[in-house]
């Protein structure tokens, strides 16, 4: 009986041991990291973008040498400009606006409310001083022409004697040369003067300062009528149509007016030294020069603009 048990009990032991070896023991699972979650949806507006920066502002322009009614020239002393067709005049009014001036009056008494404009179809302004001309210039920030800027512009860059070449050309410019005839004055005098009236007297100032002079054929033109007068520089009526008063005090004009360009020289070589500077008549003319905006001009204004 006790044998019985005995062997029971082994038998019971071998089981547990046998149980016990073959059995595993899982070890305890570990967590896993979750996936990062996915991004919130972008958020939409109905508002508008925002705008575009401003552009950055763009280059000024280039300063022109000359203002549109000038000719630029080159010259050894220095680049100048000069107008290019024969100066009429404005009167200033006291609100600052101008008003055209009636190109066959005197501007005496008027020296400081006239300024000088250069354009072409207008007939140019007689009658004028040397003084006067200068005061006109000034005033729209100009100058006389010196001689030689004159005579430069005159002959062209071919330094010929008329400005279209050396030979003249009948009809080209407004001059009839060495014929003269149909001259104003005299058709003026004779028609008007009393009966009995010296000849001599119509060279008085009374006569060759008479506005009805403009108003007979075959004198002054419009600036820039006759297109053939002129060269490279594109400068008009340097020739003839009227003489015009340059920078000397001593009193010179040059070129020439519609009856003569011949007695006091031929061509651009034209020049009267008989009158004072403070002379006038319906012959004497005048143009502008001034100095040219130098090349460093357009540098400068864009560094002032930065």
């Amino acid at each position: 009986m006790r044998v019985g048990w005995t062997m029971a009990c082994l038998a019971a032991v071998t089981a547990c041991a046998t149980t016990a070896t073959t059995a595993r023991v899982e070890p305890p699972e570990t967590a896993r990291p979750s996936p990062p979650a996915p991004p919130p949806p972008a958020e939409t507006s109905s508002s508008p973008a925002p705008p575009l920066p401003a552009e950055m502002p763009s280059a000024p322009a280039p300063v022109p040498a000359c203002p549109e009614e000038m000719t630029l020239i080159v010259r050894p002393q220095g680049r100048y400009c000069i107008d290019r067709w024969e100066a009429s005049i404005a009167i200033v009014e006291r609100d600052g606006t101008r008003q055209p001036w009636p190109p066959n009056r005197t501007v005496d008494g008027l020296e400081d409310r006239i300024v000088a404009q250069s354009a072409p179809g207008r007939k140019p302004q007689g009658y004028i001083s040397g003084v006067q001309a200068a005061r006109a210039c000034e005033r729209a920030h100009k100058r006389l022409c010196e001689i030689d800027e004159w005579v430069r512009a005159c002959r062209g860059p071919k330094l010929t004697l008329y400005p279209y070449g050396n030979q003249r050309q009948p009809k080209t410019c407004n001059d009839r040369y060495k014929t003269i005839d149909r001259h104003p004055v005299v058709r003026l005098f004779k028609q008007h003067a009393p009966p009995g009236s010296n000849p001599d007297e119509m060279w008085n100032p009374k006569w060759m300062n008479d506005p009805r002079l403009f108003e007979f054929d075959h004198t002054v033109a419009p600036s820039g009528t006759f297109a053939g007068c002129t060269n490279e520089y594109g400068a008009y009526d340097m020739v003839g149509n009227l003489h015009e008063w340059v920078a000397d005090p001593d009193g010179t004009f040059f070129g020439g007016f519609f009856l003569d360009t011949y007695q006091n020289g031929e061509g651009c070589e034209y020049r009267t030294i008989f009158h004072p500077f403070d002379y006038h008549d319906y012959s004497t003319g005048f143009r502008c020069c001034r100095d040219a905006e130098s090349p460093d001009a357009e540098s400068t204004a864009t560094d002032a603009a930065r």
